[in-house]
């Protein structure tokens, strides 16, 4: 260090002996919050960037697929932030319908209690009390991980505001005449005794049965069909069996009737081309009130639909001896009586296949014919579809439009209603006459009339969350300002459940004037999304429970720090790419984080500081060079990160901090630390300013760590407030460019040499550096010298090595002199192993290229490879027997 940097305070002593985010992190954040850093201003001047947080289920915890979004999120919010926008990234959570009604009913269950004991006005208090609990600590989980939101407007799906919004809606769509009331089938979960989301369900290989069972008549002279199923107990509800209409062997049967073997009934046979003839029998049993296909070929042939099966899965109403039996008992002793009967002409046993599961309590879920109400999605589905199709909405990677136009174009109808106490209560209303009345937010319902007792969907108020989280439907300085939101980030696997909802109602009311207020076109909830896929483990598998593969980031956070943990996501992070981590993947960002830490730590110590820079006339070609590079990496970052290519943002900026700011400028710049006074000043303003701006790159992905140092750095208030790198503006100087590649290849080549000969790094060696001139370097020989671990000569210098390492503009020979240096017994061992690797290989080349019946057969390029092998063997062979012979005196 020159006497002119220790004359100023050294600026390293802010920061500790080591990184230690356990120690910063936590207080930091508070101070970042407590400073108002993340409130937006609806009443700011910049330019508007917003981000709705897609809103955690209230019951749970974040997961490692929370941390991704969140972490991606921060970082444009912090960027943009950073960039002179004025940013909203607004938090909240879901109230999760079903999940926290479960969690509840469960916390009961301890005492021996049900919901029915309390009624439901004082159980949905206790489940306000549960949400409290649970809320505060995703909270806290998000403040960990280093969330920069708008705490301020912080909201929830059962906020007052969110109901009145979903009631507004609702009211909306009731009366275009695209909410209706119809018995269809649905997702029914036993235990919950409630339709589910196609979402909530779970699809799992089960070992069951496949049963063939003979329909008609026992007298195989007599008209019978044979089917097959792995759910004996819905036969009780078959109405019909189908064919397809070109199966020439039950042309004869179609429109004639089969005795039921159970019920007695005669059900009819029914042609459709819904059947393959090719599975099975190419017969099919029909059971239209317990299964999604059969229900729609019910529809086609108007066939009756009776339900079999009463809300708990068992079976009710089919007028047999199965009645009040679980539907699992009921499959047994049905498969039993038919095997008794002969009607059971094949089964298997195991048979494995799919079944779907209730996500939230574990069972199988039962396709039950039910009475719900429903959205007509038609033309709110044409409307997201179009808004992707003009522009409007951009997802990104573009490659999950057409998967996004295969959902939308063929979208059925949305089941809204759920049996249920938890959520927001369907606002319609039922009088003593059977009227019907739906009831707005500012209406009341007439008296003497009773409210539907179902709610909705919790994507029904989640779809409603770009907007409704700003104040709508009242107008709002936030909606004003930041509606429509600037990018949804989230995983492709919600792309069908809730990204197409947000966008169907956002289309719907897309020109409504509180949202079109001084806008010139209809509003979209979103101007980009971008989808990123899912966490794997590090060996590509998918993490789950089962497989014991999770990880949990809170872990990651206590042992490595939440800087890590996020780099290692946001490095990952693709356009519609999954992604894999583990262990060695956050322990690879922990020690980019420990070298980034050391290496401001070294340079502040050395009077590294931004300011002013010199001419570049003045300054050296490692200066210009770095200089250039980060002109570079900041137009590379910024192009990368328009495009929500993480990875290859955070990748290029790893990869320009550790091996050329690092390995390079770093090492350099010792060399010019001890030249002239001018020379070191010049140095520390470079390294201060390129630290700088790498510093404010990095700091979206890890805020913390780059915090301190910038702080450190520069003495400012804070990274968080800071403006975005831009370029400087120089032209780029290639001669430098050119001169410090050269450099780096020369110092890089004599220590792979020095290595070769058994030389240790530290160990000084004294060398000729000849050619420098010609291959117009000689301003880099103490740079070559320092790093190469080279001294000068004496007069007795008698080289007992060299190299020629060719460069962009000439050849420069080092001559060394290794032998004080070098273990000569060692070094023997050494060459005669290699010696005897390379006579090897010119022995099995040679005799390749003399067999005549391999060259015969052999295309010309294997030979060509063969002879360029040997011509190296031969040349190794050459250049160690040689070395050897100078040592042998020795």
């Amino acid at each position: 260090m020159t006497s002119a940097a220790s004359d100023k305070p050294n600026r390293a002593d802010a920061l500790p002996k080591s990184w230690d985010p356990s120690q910063v992190e936590s207080a930091m954040y508070e101070r970042w919050v407590a400073a108002g850093y993340f409130a937006a201003d609806p009443a700011s001047g910049k330019p508007p960037y917003s981000i709705v947080l897609p809103p955690p289920n209230v019951t749970g915890s974040l997961h490692m697929g929370h941390a991704l979004d969140h972490t991606l999120m921060d970082t444009l919010s912090r960027r943009k932030r950073m960039q002179g926008y004025e940013v909203l990234w607004l938090p909240g959570m879901d109230h999760a319908g079903i999940a926290t009604q479960t969690v509840v009913e469960k916390r009961l269950a301890v005492d021996g209690k049900t919901k029915e004991d309390f009624g439901r006005e004082l159980f949905i208090d206790k489940v306000w009390d549960w949400k409290r609990e649970s809320g505060g600590q995703i909270q806290g989980q998000m403040r960990r991980l280093g969330d920069g939101v708008d705490w301020s407007r912080d909201r929830f799906t059962m906020d007052d505001g969110l109901s009145r919004a979903v009631q507004t809606i609702f009211k909306r769509l009731y009366d275009a005449g695209l909410i209706y009331r119809a018995e269809r089938l649905v997702n029914w979960s036993p235990v919950l005794k409630t339709g589910i989301s196609d979402l909530e369900v779970d699809y799992k290989d089960v070992d069951g049965e496949l049963v063939s069972l003979r329909y008609g008549s026992l007298d195989d002279a007599e008209p019978h069909v044979i089917v097959a199923t792995t759910r004996v107990e819905t036969m009780l509800g078959d109405t019909a069996v189908a064919v397809h209409p070109d199966d020439e062997r039950y042309r004869g049967l179609v429109g004639t009737t089969l005795y039921h073997p159970i019920t007695g009934r005669q059900i009819p046979i029914v042609a459709d081309d819904y059947v393959d003839p090719e599975f099975g029998s190419g017969a099919v049993k029909i059971t239209p009130a317990h299964d999604p296909n059969d229900f729609e070929l019910g529809l086609r042939h108007n066939l009756p639909m009776p339900t079999i099966m009463d809300e708990t899965g068992k079976i009710a109403g089919s007028g047999t001896e199965f009645d009040g039996m679980d539907r699992f008992e009921a499959r047994e002793k049905i498969r039993l009586r038919l095997e008794a009967e002969g009607r059971v002409v094949g089964r298997k046993f195991p048979y494995t296949h799919s079944v779907g599961h209730s996500e939230r309590s574990g069972e199988p879920i039962e396709p039950r014919l039910s009475m719900q109400w429903w959205v007509k999605v038609e033309s709110l589905a044409k409307a997201a579809g179009d808004a992707v199709r003009n522009g409007d909405v951009k997802i990104h990677p573009a490659s999950q439009e057409p998967r996004w136009f295969e959902w939308v174009d063929n979208m059925h109808d949305w089941c809204i209603s759920r049996q249920l106490w938890w959520g927001h209560r369907i606002p319609i209303w039922y009088g003593p006459e059977g009227e019907i009345v739906c009831v707005g937010p500012d209406e009341t319902a007439p008296e003497g009339f009773v409210q539907d007792p179902d709610v909705l969907d919790t994507w029904f108020s989640s779809g409603l969350w770009p907007f409704s989280t700003m104040g709508w439907p009242d107008a709002t300085p936030e909606l004003a300002k930041f509606y429509p939101t600037s990018v949804l980030v989230t995983g492709y696997d919600i792309l069908f459940f809730w990204v197409a909802r947000m966008m169907m109602f956002g289309m719907f009311v897309s020109d409504d004037p509180v949202l079109t207020a001084g806008k010139t076109d209809k509003q979209v909830p979103f101007r980009d999304v971008f989808l990123h896929g899912l966490i794997r483990d590090q060996f590509g598998k998918k993490m789950s429970k089962s497989r014991g593969n999770g990880i949990d980031p809170l872990d990651w956070i206590s042992e490595y720090g939440a800087d890590a943990t996020r780099f290692t996501l946001a490095r990952g992070a693709q356009p519609g790419g999954d992604l894999s981590v583990g262990t060695p993947h956050v322990t690879a960002s922990r020690s980019f984080i420990t070298k980034l830490f050391n290496a401001t730590k070294f340079a502040l110590m050395n009077g590294a500081e931004p300011g002013e820079l010199p001419a570049r006339d003045t300054l050296t070609d490692a200066d210009r060079w770095i200089l250039d590079r980060l002109d570079e990496v900041i137009v590379e970052t910024d192009a990368t990160l328009d495009r929500y290519e993480f990875n290859k943002a955070f990748e290029g900026l790893y990869h320009f901090a550790w091996d050329e700011m690092c390995d390079w400028y770093l090492e350099l710049a010792k060399v010019q630390f001890t030249a002239s006074e001018q020379r070191a000043a010049s140095t520390r303003v470079v390294l201060g300013t390129v630290l700088d701006s790498l510093l404010r790159l990095l700091h979206p992905a890890i805020p913390f760590v780059t915090e301190s140092l910038w702080q450190a750095l520069t003495g400012g208030e804070s990274i968080v407030i800071a403006s975005w790198p831009t370029v400087s503006g120089a032209a780029a100087d290639a001669v430098a460019d050119r001169r410090i590649a050269d450099t780096q290849r020369l110092i890089t080549e004599i220590r792979r040499f020095r290595s070769d000969q058994g030389l240790a790094d530290k160990q000084k060696v004294a060398a000729k550096l000849i050619g420098l001139d010609a291959a117009d370097l000689s301003a880099q020989q103490d740079a070559v010298t320092n790093l190469a671990r080279l001294t000068e000569p004496e007069a007795d210098f008698a080289a007992t090595a060299s190299l020629e390492v060719r460069l962009g503009t000439g050849t420069v020979t080092v001559e060394l002199d290794t032998s004080d240096s070098i273990d000569l017994d060692a070094e023997r061992r050494r060459l005669a192993k290699d010696l005897a690797a390379a006579e090897k290989e010119l022995a099995q080349t040679t005799a390749k290229l003399g067999n005549e019946a391999f060259l015969a057969k052999a295309p010309e390029n294997v030979v060509d490879k063969i002879k360029g092998r040997r011509d190296v063997a031969a040349g190794e062979v050459d250049r160690i027997t040689a070395r050897l012979a100078e040592l042998e005196g020795k």
